[in-house]
């Protein structure tokens, strides 16, 4: 199934999105995370668009969409939420599965939060929502947090450079599956003009995700979505735990720990669309 591209305004916002299978088929919502965009799907999307309707957009600051600069926009994640509800409200998007993965997940989760009717399922790929997922490597980040100070500010900068997005997609990745295309376009976004002060911002935003934390279980256990966790069990950041974590306020949760790291799709797409492809025909009406 061919892939389409599209843009779609949302306010001050041109979004970029990705878009694949039969207009009438049920949707699958694709929402990225840092540093990269709707491209980490690339491999993802041909897998599952014979049975779903995929879309997948690049969020504000990311990839393609166009978005006003720091100066008239607030890059937070309640922002991105806002912008990317428009966004689904526009493509007519009442029902659908959501897939998170880092960055997209406070965004997705916030979504389903606001709407919990039209959450068909959820498939959270290293997509934290429990402190236990948060690894020790969040330090830099948490002092942040504390005190959002210059010198605060300026430690962050360690997670923008290259060698720190070399590490975001080798670590704990099987040797020489990590192709360079991926790691080359988010680097390539990184460098844009205004992208690290960007960053920089929603890096102190993050703060409010953890805050939620509690609110997000609440979801859960009110709501009861359907969830599979795929997990890269070696991710350096949001530790298999936080996987593991979704049974605590979801029993049938389905958890599924890959050898592999962060950017779990770049070394298993295959694996993921197999399992989602169950679990989906399984658990979604």
């Amino acid at each position: 199934m061919s892939v389409r591209y599209g843009k779609q305004q949302v306010g001050d916002v041109e979004v970029f999105y990705r878009e694949a299978g039969p207009g009438d088929a049920p949707v699958l919502l694709l929402l990225h995370g840092f540093p990269t965009a709707s491209h980490m799907f690339r491999d993802l999307i041909p897998l599952l668009s014979d049975r779903y309707r995929i879309v997948a957009p690049d969020l504000p600051g990311f990839g393609n969409t166009v978005a006003p600069s720091r100066a008239t926009f607030a890059y937070t994640f309640d922002h991105l939420a806002e912008i990317m509800e428009g966004f689904v409200t526009a493509l007519g998007l009442t029902r659908y599965a959501l897939y998170i993965f880092d960055y997209g997940a406070p965004t997705g989760l916030r979504l389903a939060m606001d709407h919990p009717e039209r959450i068909s399922a959820i498939i959270t790929q290293n997509g934290n929502a429990y402190a236990e997922g948060l690894s020790a490597a969040w330090e830099p980040w948490q002092a942040y947090w504390r005190d959002p100070s210059p010198a605060n500010r300026i430690a962050c900068r360690a997670a923008l450079t290259e060698a720190a997005i070399h590490m975001q997609y080798e670590h704990g990745a099987p040797a020489g599956r990590i192709g360079p295309d991926g790691l080359t376009l988010d680097l390539h976004y990184m460098r844009r003009p205004g992208a690290e002060e960007i960053q920089l911002d929603l890096i102190l935003d993050y703060r409010t995700n953890v805050a939620l934390y509690p609110a997000f279980q609440a979801y859960f256990r009110t709501h009861r979505p359907p969830l599979l966790a795929v997990w890269g069990r070696n991710d350096p950041f949001f530790l298999a735990a936080g996987a593991e974590a979704y049974r605590r306020d979801l029993p049938d949760a389905e958890i599924h720990l890959l050898d592999t790291g962060h950017f779990a799709l770049e070394t298993h797409h295959r694996e993921v669309a197999s399992l989602m492809l169950d679990f989906l025909a399984r658990r979604v009406i």
